[in-house]
């Protein structure tokens, strides 16, 4: 069927503006049903998208009907497309995208297609900004001399950021009100809509005030915390009610920068008179904020948090009263564990005897006042059970936050005018890192702080004067002054009304005007890359950082049965559930973006021999090995991240490590020299695993990896939403227990074949059994959650689906 259909709804398309005809948009309220103005407005932007990409092909008017009538279709398992406007990649996540998209253009070139067709035909914005590292700091050179340094490690990588794909390069704040994974949106700058089953909306009522001491981190993670409790999965989550006003556009993009962490698809703040005061503020012109406004109350998508009568219908709705927000932190290992801050000191020691676990180390009781001296500086110190030996101000929606970046500035400023300075202990015992990020599972932060911390940033500067997390900043003093004096953490906490009179001061439009209009030219060594003008990209093999994958290699034109290779026995490789509650496999488990070198493999170049070993020749200097991070463009390196953090936990091994066992020797092998052998042997494997599996960010490579260790299926009894979305991107099968059922019921043990019954015709979410070695049979779900994403299945994949498409066409 022809894309060239006439949309149904051009009748309720109007200008604007009478006197500008050529700016038209569709105008919703001329629908004339009633079911609009009750809808959730997270919804009305998902209809908005539906009535204009209305083509009865890709997007079809039954799909608009679907969404009009969510109030029932929110419970029916409804499958709608949705076609985002624009897609915006941070670095880490762009760099595997171009370098996917130039390995398509060869596919799709040898399968006869034209290669140009793999390009983004909607606007795509690659932030880079996450790359940056501090090697100098405290000398007014040293923002130089840390961006010579990112050129030199990262030059190579830039350049291939400047892949012909015609991807538009800017720097903007980057929290989308929907996150999807980066498998996923490649696909969507391809043309092709997000499949995604119409979801239940909580909202969110925000009400009271919060006191004056009180940040937006308190907010968030006292927010993050409570949606975790609610259980938002899958959900929209919408923010109303009269305390939404007092929040700042800051405050609101930091609070949905964790939608990630409290697991909802989408965390959606409606456009109200705080939005627009924040454009003009960063200097858009006012013409344009006019034609934005009258747009948005034309379609009824302008809010007014103080009137209730604009409160729409949800699913479900939970509050929160600012005013009994506390000063809080989140961990030791996890980001919904919030702490209150006058509960910090009690936390941490009960966590130093708590059993192995998210909230435990167990440190024997003797051994916890256990010190250990060192010099720093000529001077003696020593270092005892919670000494912070990381303080870090993180995070790219906390570092574009104007109010807590002046409140730890503020923080500090007092803190020398009373003679404070920072404590310096460094050392091996359960060492403490705070820091202002979105994320603290173990080993992300560095692989020997083993306690860590979400905090804001004036708390990280407050802990970094502290020196310790054994510390009740309320009876106790952070420190001494010059004089002698005892000096309390309240004595130098900037209030509200200060942080907002230094913001009204120096946050003005002509700074924003000054950076906008030199962000395309300012920065010399980026303009001067060489960007390659081949339709196809010139794959050079000495590369470190950038190699074709191999997603596609023996790709065919036709779609093969994806039954018979789901048949065969499948070898349990890596069982990751514990033994009562089940192991929260985030994707920093399974894909490593920080760590290059570790002490736990002294003289190796990587964190793993197996890294190590891809580039025993390249003769690499150590300054040149830089992160995981930076080598996304490079399978090899990345396969052999995969399952690679050092706090991973294995039940093989009953112990944390980086390893398994081959099931065939006995050994205990990394995780990737294991895969390899069964490879080897064309074992295909599953993972075993248990809740929340994958939890923590949009990574790509969290299921690119597993795919290229030979993973065909994951069984979990439970997924965090985007993991499960990439793994059907590539190809993976997500199974998951029916409830009730884990592996410790059903007396999994992890050292059976399992074979995957798969019949035909498959459906969305069918029950299908898993057959073992022993004679048992056991059901589960196999989480294909719509006829899209069975679609993806039998290609292998989105990318191969994407890539056959743009061949035939």
């Amino acid at each position: 069927m022809s894309a060239a259909v006439k949309n149904p709804f051009e009748h309720i398309v109007e200008p604007l503006d009478p006197k500008d005809p050529k700016q038209q948009f569709f105008n919703l309220s001329k629908l004339g049903d009633p079911r609009y103005d009750r809808l959730p407005f997270s919804i009305r932007v998902l209809l908005e998208s539906a009535v204009r990409n209305c083509d009865e092909f890709l997007v079809k008017r039954s799909d608009v009907e679907s969404i009009l009538n969510w109030k029932q279709t929110q419970f029916q398992t409804v499958e709608v497309p949705f076609r985002p406007a624009r897609v915006i990649l941070q670095d880490f996540t762009g760099v595997p995208a171009v370098v996917d998209f130039a390995a398509m253009r060869d596919a799709v070139m040898k399968l006869g297609g034209d290669p140009e067709k793999i390009n983004p035909v909607c606007p795509a914005d690659l932030v880079i900004d996450h790359s940056i590292q501090v090697d100098f700091n405290r000398k007014s050179d040293s923002l130089q001399k840390n961006q010579d340094l990112e050129f030199d490690r990262n030059k190579e990588r830039f350049q291939s950021e400047t892949i012909r794909c015609e991807l538009c390069v800017k720097v903007k704040v980057h929290r989308a009100p929907s996150g999807v994974g980066g498998i996923e949106a490649e696909a969507v700058m391809l043309g092709q809509p997000i499949s995604m089953v119409l979801p239940e909306v909580v909202g969110y009522k925000v009400h009271g005030a919060a006191d004056k001491f009180i940040t937006s981190t308190d907010i968030v993670l006292t927010v993050t915390k409570h949606l975790r409790q609610v259980g938002v999965v899958g959900k929209f989550v919408e923010f109303f009610g009269p305390g939404v006003a007092q929040l700042s556009i800051a405050d609101r993009a930091t609070i949905a920068n964790m939608c990630p962490e409290y697991g909802a698809t989408a965390a959606f703040f409606p456009v109200d008179d705080v939005s627009l005061q924040y454009l003009e503020q960063t200097g858009r012109e006012p013409e344009k904020l006019a034609y934005i406004t009258q747009y948005l109350k034309a379609v009824a998508i302008f809010r007014d948090y103080n009137d209730v009568c604009q409160d729409p219908e949800f699913t479900q709705v939970v509050e929160l009263d600012l005013s009994t927000v506390v000063p809080c932190c989140s961990g030791p290992k996890r980001p919904q564990d919030r702490i209150p801050v006058s509960d910090m000191k009690k936390d941490f020691e009960a966590c130093l005897e708590a059993k192995q676990g998210f909230k435990g180390f167990q440190v024997a009781p003797q051994h916890h006042n256990a010190t250990a001296p060192f010099q720093f500086n000529g001077k003696e110190y020593a270092l005892s059970h919670g000494s912070v030996v990381i303080a870090a101000i993180t995070s790219c929606t906390n570092t574009s936050n104007p109010s807590v970046m002046l409140g730890a500035g503020l923080l500090a400023k007092k803190a020398v005018e009373c003679g404070l300075s920072v404590s310096v202990p460094q050392g091996d015992l359960i060492a403490a890192g705070v820091l202002s990020g979105n994320r603290n599972f173990e080993g992300r932060v560095h692989p020997n702080t083993r306690a860590n911390y979400l905090a804001s940033p004036p708390l990280v500067i407050a802990y970094a004067l502290a020196g310790t997390v054994r510390i009740d900043f309320e009876n106790e003093p952070i420190a001494m002054s010059s004089e002698g004096k005892e000096v309390f953490l309240r004595d130098i906490w900037p209030t509200r009304e200060e942080i907002q009179a230094v913001e009204r001061m120096f946050v003005i439009p002509s700074m924003f005007k000054e950076v906008y209009e030199k962000i395309e030219n300012v920065n010399e060594r980026w303009n001067s890359l060489a960007a390659p003008s081949d339709k196809l990209y010139t794959w050079d093999p000495r590369s470190t950082y950038i190699k074709s994958p191999p997603f596609f290699d023996g790709l065919v034109s036709t779609c093969r049965t994806r039954t018979v290779v789901c048949r065969l026995i499948q070898r349990l490789c890596f069982a990751f559930v514990e033994k009562k509650s089940g192991l929260s496999v985030v994707y920093h488990h399974h894909s490593q973006r920080w760590a290059a070198t570790s002490s736990a493999y002294p003289g190796k170049r990587w964190a793993f021999p197996s890294v190590s070993r891809v580039y025993a020749g390249a003769s690499l200097r150590s300054r040149d090995y830089n992160s995981y991070g930076s080598r996304r463009g490079n399978d090899a390196v990345m396969a052999r991240g995969t399952f690679a953090n050092i706090r991973l936990f294995n039940k093989f091994l009953n112990k944390q490590a980086p390893q398994t066992v081959h099931l065939p020797t006995g050994e205990t092998l990394d995780v990737f020299d294991a895969a390899d052998r069964y490879q080897q042997s064309r074992i295909p494997l599953l993972v075993l695993a248990g809740k929340e599996y994958g939890s923590g960010s949009s990574r790509d490579w969290a299921a690119k990896g597993p795919f290229l260790l030979g993973i065909k299926a994951v069984l979990a009894e439970s997924y965090e939403r985007i993991h499960r979305s990439n793994l059907v991107g590539m190809g993976v099968i997500p199974l998951e227990y029916l409830p009730g059922d884990t592996a410790d019921s059903l007396g999994l043990t992890g050292r059976e074949r399992y074979s995957v019954v798969i019949p035909e015709p498959l459906t969305p979410r069918m029950v299908v059994d898993i057959k073992l070695d022993s004679g048992k049979t056991f059901q589960v779900r196999m989480r294909f959650d719509t006829d899209v994403e069975l679609a993806y299945f039998r290609h292998g994949g989105i990318l191969n689906y994407m890539i056959r498409k743009m061949s035939e066409s």
